[in-house]
């Protein structure tokens, strides 16, 4: 991985990421096996009753969590569209701005959710104890990016990934992307992903 912040080149698919997500086994392998965003069968994603942007944005959710946490895309449009996170515990925020960007992180960084608020040490047990528990997550990761058409050389590196995360989350997409609805129930330390308001 070169470390690059440019984004990855995903033209090959013209902004039509999303159905690989949900049909080719290679990508599928990694995305809901190691990354744990499951895209399949997109109609029976719902959000929780009530959840909502605070600016009145439109929230469409195209995967989830194994626990029933949702990715969503914020606004009208496609793939371009920021994406953020609503956890079942009461915490939103973005991940990226564009479904491209979205994959690049869970590509190098599949345990993002384990990493934030932990300091440079601590980020490096977590991505081990990740390699040791899937010896071949270089493999898994390298046949899906190449299945999505992204060469696996030019991803970014985990440290840039997890800076553009920790960007998003303080600048103006945060604001723009502030999840309202139901009453907060949790909070993971010192990430950037805030709880929900009520």
């Amino acid at each position: 991985m070169n470390g690059s912040n440019a984004p990855a080149d995903v033209s090959a698919h013209h902004g039509a990421l999303l159905p690989l997500l949900a049909s080719d086994r290679e990508v599928i392998d990694f995305f809901a096996g190691v990354a744990d965003l499951d895209a399949a069968n997109p109609a029976d994603h719902e959000l929780e009753e009530g959840v909502r942007l605070a600016s009145g944005a439109r929230l469409e959710q195209f995967a989830r969590a194994g626990s029933g946490d949702a990715f969503c895309f914020v606004g009208e449009g496609g793939e371009e569209r920021p994406v953020v996170y609503i956890s079942l515990d009461g915490e939103a925020g973005p991940l990226a701005v564009g479904l491209a960007e979205l994959v690049r992180l869970c590509l190098v960084a599949p345990w993002w959710r384990d990493a934030l608020g932990r300091t440079a040490q601590e980020l490096q047990a977590v991505a081990d104890e990740y390699r040791q528990d899937m010896p071949d997550l270089d493999g898994l990761r390298d046949r899906a990016a190449r299945a999505l058409g992204l060469d696996p050389a030019g991803l970014p590196s985990e440290a840039a990934a997890l800076d553009r995360l920790m960007a998003l989350s303080r600048g103006p997409v945060a604001a723009a992307c502030l999840v309202v609805g139901y009453e907060c129930r949790g909070r993971l330390n010192a990430d950037p992903l805030w709880p929900i308001e009520s």
